[in-house]
């Protein structure tokens, strides 16, 4: 039997699609029953009768206090559904193997699940590592952009990019290898507290089985679990632990965290740490991109920036020059605090825009940080413009999110940078 469908979003789509359409979904933005294209019947949410429901499968973004999830009786993730055991998955089961090897997985031709988490960098180091491990045939998808149903599933590995929202929804799933990155409190309009979004960053833990690894920062109050876990607390810390060698990479700041993390993967795996690879990566625009303007100074666009830790990291990266630092947006209702109490310790000047622009010059008068209030970026871009030298910094690094005033992150780096070009 067909799962019912929790939001008619590209996870749930592309489960409809895998299953050859005729689904029933429920979804917030439908106000009057329709049938698409592909003989799916898309319902209002508040017509979900969870005794006609035998199994839902849910959007990821569908926080847990939302009716559709307080009604669902038999309730699964994406990971759920496409890997976990039992029947109900589309996928294979995932196979477990020793920590050193790869060879029961390869030899079944079913996916070896790598997941990667964190509040910070897990796109880029999900990108490094499946650059990495390309030549062993891996692909990436998750939170990516690429649904599990949408993935290959003759590909040997499967690297993972894996939300707080997907992983508090996911009961099931195990992955063979879990890796989170240092996280801070995020998102907590939606998990509701610090205590409860670390809790779903560390769930994974509690299905995982005898040999499988599970790479976490030091000092989390870590679930029991079967896992072999390895606790880090520093670079120096994965360089001794993995035998890996920060001088042969070309990186710095979180971006070396995250190089040293997927490299300690290959290590695992395959006993390999090939840094001429991971030297040729590229990363994404919008993440501590660089640019000069006509007048041969540097402007970063950090707009991926959408979280306090991402924002830490990155005037840490630059705190060797006077920043020009434009923040401000939809903060989510997290505590700024640390990031203030980071930039009284630096050479700054904030440029405050979006949403939150009074909040944070309430916290740049209390923590005596020079700032010019902006509020939108065309504003901020200008009066940068009259203090840049080629001696200073000025990075668009938010710490927010992008909706108050663009359509998306991307949009905010896209305007930002156009501004720079125009000056």
């Amino acid at each position: 039997m067909k799962p019912t469908l929790f939001g008619y979003g590209l996870t749930t789509k592309a489960i409809a699609k895998k299953l050859g359409g005729g689904c029933i979904f429920f979804d917030d933005t439908c106000t009057e029953t329709y049938t698409d294209e592909n003989n799916n019947t898309i319902k209002p949410s508040h017509l979900f009768n969870p005794d006609e429901s035998t199994l839902e499968v849910t959007t990821p973004s569908l926080p847990p206090k939302h009716p559709l999830i307080q009604k669902a009786q038999n309730l699964l993730s994406e990971y759920d559904y496409i890997l976990g055991s039992g029947e109900q998955g589309i996928g294979n089961n995932i196979p477990h193997s020793s920590l050193f090897t790869l060879h029961s997985s390869l030899a079944k031709q079913t996916p070896f699940t790598i997941w990667i988490s964190g509040t910070n960098g897990k796109t880029t180091t999900t990108q490094m590592l499946t650059h990495l491990l390309e030549k062993r045939g891996a692909v990436s998808g998750g939170n990516i952009g690429t649904p599990l149903a949408d993935l290959d599933e003759k590909a040997p590995i499967w690297v993972l990019e894996s939300s707080s929202f997907t992983l508090h929804h996911t009961h099931l799933a195990s992955p063979n290898i879990y890796l989170l990155l240092p996280i801070t409190p995020d998102h907590l309009d939606w998990h509701g507290t610090p205590e409860d979004y670390e809790a779903d960053k560390l769930r994974p833990l509690l299905t995982m089985k005898e040999g499988e690894l599970a790479l976490v920062p030091k000092g989390l109050n870590l679930p029991q679990t079967d896992a072999y876990v390895v606790e880090y607390d520093s670079d120096a810390f994965v360089c001794e632990y993995f035998n890996l060698d920060t001088s042969k990479l070309d990186y710095r700041g979180a971006f070396l965290q995250d190089a040293l993390l997927s490299l300690a993967i290959t290590k695992v795996l395959f006993d390999e740490a090939d840094y001429a690879l991971i030297n040729a990566f590229r990363r994404d625009a919008h993440r501590q991109q660089e640019f000069r303007d006509r007048h041969g100074r540097l402007w970063v666009n950090d707009s991926k920036a959408t979280n306090l830790d991402a924002t830490m990291q990155a005037i840490k990266g630059y705190g060797n020059k006077h920043i020009h630092l434009i923040l401000g947006g939809e903060d989510k209702g997290v505590d700024l605090t640390p990031l203030f109490e980071e930039m009284q310790t630096l050479s700054l000047t904030l440029y405050t825009i979006g949403k939150n622009n009074n909040r944070l010059l309430a916290l740049a008068k209390q923590y005596n940080i020079q700032t010019i209030a902006s509020y939108t970026i065309d504003v901020a871009v200008k009066k940068i413009h009259t203090l840049h030298t080629k001696e200073s910094i000025a990075l668009l690094s938010p710490a927010a999110a992008s909706f108050d005033q663009f359509s998306s992150y991307k949009d905010r780096g896209e305007t930002f940078m156009a501004l720079v070009k125009n000056i």
